[in-house]
């Protein structure tokens, strides 16, 4: 194959499930980096040889973090790297750390891939994309951060839950930050078209809601960790997206620029993605409540931001 996509940070969780996910879908060539070399290895090998099952001529192999010429002129670089949140550890340590580490991923990935689409999955997403696409210097379209994906899911999973239907029948829509001041619109999310606002009484639409904000951390509660399927299935379906210029609409955390009222800062939005990575941002008309909610948000997501300056 001659398409290449590397996962930085691939040994961990997050990272080895978009490994495989890439890989066993045939979508390009994967290469795992991760500064844990030996693990970064072992992921890569056993990733390879599950396709030999899949019946994927992808070729997998995994590096140290000294070693990123391996990922030389990717396509799309997945950086799932960064720490998670530790007791005793504050909000602006925890960002700190992973400013850090974006620092010192991303000046790699651009000496070494400087063409390539960037999709940052690192917490707390909005705040590391938006220091990821102020370090590349790279224009906004090839920085799409993973999160509505992720969101749109959990919320779409809940609702089939809720009316016990399929979820391919299910669409979710999710604006703003990924986190708990995310902006679920129940108006805009349909069952085989049906807004649900016609299929379910509100109290159940506001616990869905409550619910979608709080996935991430509902998963960590019950697993003792963060989640990774979901949010590595997620982040690979950008990159099939992307690979395979299907012009997708998906919600992703992009740069704004006067959309929805939004200036400077990345916040999650309904994108059409393709080859050149975000190709068209899609603007809604929202309710005042709906736009104060996604102002509320942003206004979340420049906390965060103006604590690392960036």
């Amino acid at each position: 194959m001659n398409r290449k996509v590397t996962v930085v940070g691939g040994a961990g969780n997050v990272g080895a499930t978009v490994a495989r996910a890439v890989a066993q879908k045939e979508l390009a060539d994967v290469v795992v980096v991760d500064i844990a070399d030996t693990k970064a290895a072992g992921v890569a090998l056993d990733i390879f040889q599950s396709c030999a099952i899949e019946g994927s001529a992808a070729r997998v192999m995994g590096v140290g973090t000294k070693d990123f010429s391996e990922s030389a002129n990717s396509d799309v670089v997945v950086i799932t790297s960064g720490m998670p949140r530790k007791p005793g550890m504050s909000r602006d340590d925890l960002l700190n750390v992973n400013y850090k580490i974006m620092q010192e991923v991303t000046s790699e990935v651009v000496k070494h891939s400087p063409n390539c689409i960037i999709v940052p999955v690192a917490n707390p997403l909005d705040a590391m994309s938006q220091a990821v696409y102020r370090i590349s210097g790279f224009p906004r379209e090839r920085v799409l951060g993973m999160a509505g994906v992720l969101d749109s899911a959990r919320m779409r999973t809940f609702i089939a839950m809720e009316l016990n239907v399929s979820v391919s029948n299910v669409s979710a829509f999710v604006l703003g930050g990924h986190g708990d001041t995310m902006v679920p619109l129940p108006r805009l999310s349909t069952v085989a078209g049906i807004p649900i606002t016609e299929l379910l009484p509100a109290d159940r639409i506001k616990a869905i809601c409550d619910r979608t904000a709080n996935g991430g951390a509902e998963i960590t509660k019950l697993v003792g960790t963060s989640a990774w399927y979901a949010p590595g299935a997620s982040a690979a379906d950008m990159v099939e997206a992307i690979l395979k210029d299907q012009k997708r609409i998906m919600p992703c955390s992009v740069f704004l620029e006067g959309e929805y009222g939004i200036s400077g800062l990345f916040v999650g939005v309904p994108v059409k993605i393709g080859a050149r990575g975000m190709e068209q941002i899609i603007e809604v008309k929202l309710t005042s409540d709906e736009s104060a909610a996604l102002q509320k948000s942003a206004g979340a997501v420049k906390e965060l931001v103006d604590v690392i300056k960036v």
